[in-house]
């Protein structure tokens, strides 16, 4: 009987040992320490989880018993997706960057599933995302957009890296100077576009201590992301070199390359060189010895630009095929494990002066031919460009299945940071159920999204987000009925109608830069390209007469404000284009005050958005300052790259942000009419000069009754029609 005993006892605590052990495992306490942050710890008590073992592919189980919900997975983002998956389908919750609404009740729906994602990587963000979303982010809002990740199963994003800090460090040991390296940087804003060799010191450099706090973050955010199990790319070194490596190394070949109507050329070494060679491994070592192994290695070498290639096409294949090994073999001579991973857009996007694709599928298979299949990685970044704006075959049928390379599918659905909804949400419901069945895929090997820009267009993100974890399409009318109960607390009639009619304008339609014609330079002969459609009037209406049954939800009040600004800024440049019609006169004046003062209405009622402030954009890069001409310098460039950016790229992001409307468009207007009115000249880029490199401060009062002072502007604009 002791023995009984005794055994009964030592089978209770090898139990208990191995339960504990399941609920201490890293993954898990990584796991509810993002639900703690997210959700509180109140709301994080009730999930309880567990990490089982991964077959092949990522997948969660969720089940309710009595006051806890269940949740097994194979990582840490499966444990926080599946979290995700029971608050938005059990309790109607979201989790957003305009704000969540947390709606678990005190009884624990029921609730069991069990969901396998097809895709082993589930991929985030564009190396542009850096310069139009992120460029000053601290660790704080950092911590926020990786929780955001793990919430919604992201696994794999795109990340800086502290590039530039790590490139600072390998020119100075070839034995460049400071001055000669820092020659070479742009603003940090510019810093995506610096990488891919697009542009040279545009608006740079940064002061110096800008790259010890490009390394401290480096560090906070690897760390969080290895806590989660994430599988972060990070950017190696491409072939461009600061023209001061002409003084070390005097009979190395340079090859100038250009972009953007910038006069300034970028220099790439030759793919024969030894030095390209000696440079790229040097940089994987100095990253490595700073964070450790990585394994997922970008570098793009000729993004939206020609490459330097013999006329003889046979030459120009053997060229390509060098300058693929130039890039991969130092990665894999520091680091064997690493993967080379580029970015798919510039294939479909580059073509030659007769319209004709320069990256024929011989001479893009000749780049990779050197490559193994498991050491390389495709982003196929913009299908919906391919069907819905260039009109040609998917990349991935065109480069047959990119082949045996690994890829991964993915969409680009915003340029710029630009705030207006568009894209075809039925296309986006649908469009990745045919890669899945095409028997040529070939290595497909994970599903994302690349934003230029994020913090907008909200409800896509969130689609594409569910994707990542099916098979079929989505099933559109059912899904935004969950969407608008988890966003709003509630689906009436009235908003129903309200995305029906958006789903035939403003999110039916793909634009490839939504802009409003008062967005542009009052010089500029330019038409606004966002959706000015009949049912997107209708479509505003019907949702802005559905506000009684929202009284306490903030995030309805938020889409209404989007869209109410997005209608009366269409208001505005159907007024601006009767007055440009008309013959100078005092009519055509009053008409363009007009426009003006509807612009300084849109900034009012952006005030109270959370996410479309310039106030904000302003802050985070003065933060980085250190002194009051450091956080000149931070804003200014930060300013720089929303406005006239350089070059020929001006307007490009074109913003909707409370304190840019108003204090930059608006104001660009006023002094244009006043100068035309009284016949003086206005010289319009001395004033946007002026404007970007002197100190902003907001001015903008928001109004107290946001929700009411737009319908009333609304109205008024409806009467004077």
């Amino acid at each position: 009987m002791r023995n009984i005993h005794f055994l009964i006892s030592i089978i209770f605590l090898a139990t208990f040992a191995c339960n504990s052990k399941a609920s201490k495992a890293p993954e898990v306490i990584s796991a509810y320490n993002v639900l703690n942050r997210v959700i509180g710890e109140d709301h994080a008590k009730k999930f309880q989880l567990e990490l089982v073992v991964k077959d092949s592919l990522d997948y969660y189980s969720i089940n309710t018993e009595g006051d806890k919900v269940i949740i097994q997975g194979t990582s840490s983002t499966t444990l926080t997706r599946g979290a995700y998956d029971y608050l938005k389908n059990a309790t109607h919750s979201i989790i957003s960057w305009s704000g969540n609404r947390i709606n678990i009740p005190d009884r624990l729906p029921q609730y069991k599933t069990t969901v396998k994602t097809p895709f082993k990587f589930r991929y985030y963000l564009n190396t542009v995302t850096h310069g139009y979303s992120t460029p000053y982010w601290g660790w704080e809002r950092w911590e926020k957009e990786i929780d955001w990740m793990a919430m919604h199963g992201f696994n794999m994003p795109l990340i800086a890296g502290a590039h530039e800090a790590i490139l600072f460090r390998t020119f100075k040991k070839l034995g460049l100077t400071d001055e000669e390296v820092l020659q070479y940087f742009s603003g940090p804003a510019h810093f995506p576009w610096n990488r891919m060799g697009n542009i040279g010191s545009w608006d740079g450099p940064p002061p110096l201590s800008f790259f010890d706090k490009q390394i401290d973050l480096a560090h906070k955010m690897q760390n969080r992301m290895a806590e989660l199990g994430m599988s972060p790319i990070v950017h190696a070194f491409a072939g461009f070199v600061p023209e001061g490596i002409q003084r070390i190394f005097p009979d190395e070949d340079l090859r100038e390359l250009g972009w953007g109507g910038f006069e300034e050329k970028v220099q790439i070494l030759s793919p024969k060189s030894a030095l390209f060679y000696k440079i790229g491994k040097l940089y994987i070592e100095e990253w490595e010895k700073e964070f450790g192994k990585g394994e997922y290695y970008l570098a793009d070498s000729f993004n939206e630009m020609d490459v330097p290639l013999s006329q003889d096409p046979e030459v120009a294949k053997e060229e390509l095929a060098k300058y693929g090994e130039a890039v991969f073999s130092p990665i894999a001579e520091a680091n064997p494990n690493a993967v080379w991973v580029m970015q798919g857009w510039t294939f479909p996007y580059h073509r030659d002066k007769n319209g004709d694709l320069f990256w024929t599928p011989d001479r893009l298979q000749a780049m990779m031919s050197g490559i193994p299949d498991d050491k390389l990685l495709i982003l196929d970044m913009a299908n919906e460009y391919n069907a819905l704006f260039w009109k040609i075959p998917y990349s991935w049928k065109m480069y047959k299945g990119f082949f045996g390379k690994q890829w991964i599918y993915s969409f680009i659905p915003n340029m710029g940071g630009k705030v207006p909804l568009n894209g075809v949400l039925d296309f986006y419901a649908k469009a990745p159920h045919e890669v899945l069945e095409y028997k040529d895929k070939g290595n497909l090997v994970g599903f994302g999204f690349a934003p230029e820009g994020i913090e907008n267009n909200e409800i896509i993100y969130e689609l594409l987000a569910d994707w990542a974890w099916r098979t079929e399409s989505i099933p559109l009318p059912e899904w935004i009925a969950s969407y608008c109960k988890s966003r709003y607390g509630a689906f009436p009639t009235e908003i129903k109608k309200a995305y029906d009619l958006l789903q035939e304008s403003a999110l039916g339609t793909f634009t490839d830069h939504p802009r409003f014609r008062y967005q542009f330079r009052p010089t500029e002969k330019a038409q606004g390209t966002v959706d000015d459609s009949e049912n997107f009037d209708l479509a505003v209406h019907y949702f802005l007469k559905a506000s009684d049954n929202f009284d306490n939800s903030l995030l309805y009040e938020y889409d209404a404000i989007e869209l109410g600004t997005q209608l009366i800024g269409l208001k505005t440049d159907e007024i601006i284009a009767e007055a440009t019609a008309l013959e100078d006169s005092p009519e055509k004046w009053v008409l363009y005050q007009k426009a003006i003062d509807n612009m300084r209405v849109i900034d009012r009622l952006l005030a109270s958005h959370p996410s479309h402030q310039l106030e904000k954009w302003v802050e985070l890069a003065r933060d980085y300052g250190d002194n009051d001409k450091e956080k000149l310098y931070y804003e200014s460039n930060a300013k720089r790259l929303i406005t006239t950016w350089g070059a020929g790229v001006n307007d490009y992001s074109a913003r909707t942000w409370s304190g840019l409307v108003g204090d930059y468009y608006a104001e660009r207007w006023q002094k244009w009419l006043d100068a035309k009115i009284a016949g003086n000249d206005f010289d319009i880029k001395a004033w946007e000069e002026n404007w970007i490199t002197s100190r902003w401060e907001n001015r903008t009062k928001p109004y107290d009754h946001p929700l009411n002072s737009l319908k009333q502007m609304i109205q008024k604009l409806e009467k004077t029609e």
